[in-house]
C-alpha cells in the first residue's frame, strides 16, 4: 500500500506570493526605528519637516521605504502628513496633553495604590532618579526629563502588566514629543525632580495613601504647567 505524498496546502503555497515583502519591510522598519530614536531624543523636534531627499540620501533607502516607514510613525502618533506639504514630526496638541495624563493617572495611580513597600525594592526607581540627579548636575535638563519618563514609566511598571506596559510605550513616547516643545527644559524640569523624590521616599517608607496623593497632585500640577506653557508656544 502506498501512502500519499504530502502536498502543500494552498493556503501556503499562496503565501510566497508575498516574499518579496519581507526584506522590504524590514527595511522599513529599520528605517523607521532609526527616525523614531531621532525624534525621541530631540534632534528631530515638533514641528520640524522631514525632508524625504535628505531622509533618503543619509540612510540610502528609496523613497518607498521611507514612505512606509513614515507610515509605521504615523500610525505611533510621532509624525503627521499634511497633504501637498509631506511629513512633520509631530506637535501634540492640548487635548493630546489632557489624554496623556488622565491614562498617567490611572495606571499610575494603581501601581503607586498597589505597590507592597514589604516586597523587593524598587530598584528601577532608584536608579532613574539617581540618573536624574546626575543629569541635574551636569546641568542637562533634557536628560533630566528623559530620566522622569524612565521614572515615571518604572512606576508604571509596578502594575507587573505586560499588556499595560505595551499599551503605555505609545504614551511614554508621545509624551517625550510634549516635553521637546517645551522652550526651556530647566524651569519645566526642575522642580518635579524633587517631587519625584519625594513620591518614592513616600512609597518605601510605607505611606502609601500619601505617596498616592503626591502623584495626584504632581501629575495634576504638570499637566497645568505643559497646557499653560502651551498657550503660548502651540498655536
Amino acid at each position: 500500500m502506498t501512502t500519499p505524498v504530502d502536498r502543500p496546502d494552498p493556503v501556503y503555497t499562496a503565501l510566497s506570493e508575498h516574499k518579496g515583502l519581507l526584506a522590504r519591510s524590514s527595511r522599513s522598519s529599520q528605517t523607521a526605528d532609526i527616525v523614531r530614536a531621532s525624534i525621541l531624543d530631540g534632534s528631530l523636534r515638533p514641528g520640524t519637516r522631514l525632508s524625504e531627499p535628505d531622509i533618503c540620501a543619509a540612510l540610502g533607502v528609496s523613497r518607498n521605504t521611507l514612505r512606509e516607514a513614515f507610515r509605521s510613525l504615523i500610525e505611533e502618533r510621532l509624525v503627521t502628513h499634511e497633504l501637498n506639504r509631506g511629513a512633520f514630526v509631530r506637535i501634540p496638541t492640548p487635548a493630546d496633553v489632557a489624554e496623556l495624563y488622565q491614562c498617567r493617572r490611572v495606571i499610575e495611580g494603581a501601581a503607586v495604590h498597589g505597590f507592597d513597600p514589604a516586597g523587593s525594592p524598587p530598584t528601577d526607581l532608584a536608579a532613574a532618579l539617581a540618573h536624574a540627579d546626575a543629569c541635574a548636575a551636569k546641568q542637562d535638563w533634557t536628560g533630566v526629563g528623559t530620566a522622569d519618563i524612565d521614572f515615571h514609566k518604572a512606576i508604571a511598571a509596578l502594575n507587573r502588566s505586560r499588556r499595560l506596559d505595551e499599551m503605555m510605550s505609545s504614551v511614554w513616547n508621545e509624551l517625550r514629543l510634549v516635553f521637546h516643545v517645551m522652550a526651556d527644559p530647566l524651569t519645566f524640569h526642575e522642580p518635579y525632580l524633587a517631587r519625584n523624590h519625594e513620591i518614592y521616599e513616600a512609597m518605601v517608607g510605607g505611606r502609601t495613601a500619601e505617596a498616592e496623593q503626591m502623584l495626584a497632585d504632581y501629575l495634576s500640577d504638570a499637566e497645568s504647567h505643559i497646557r499653560a506653557a502651551y498657550t503660548q508656544i502651540v498655536a
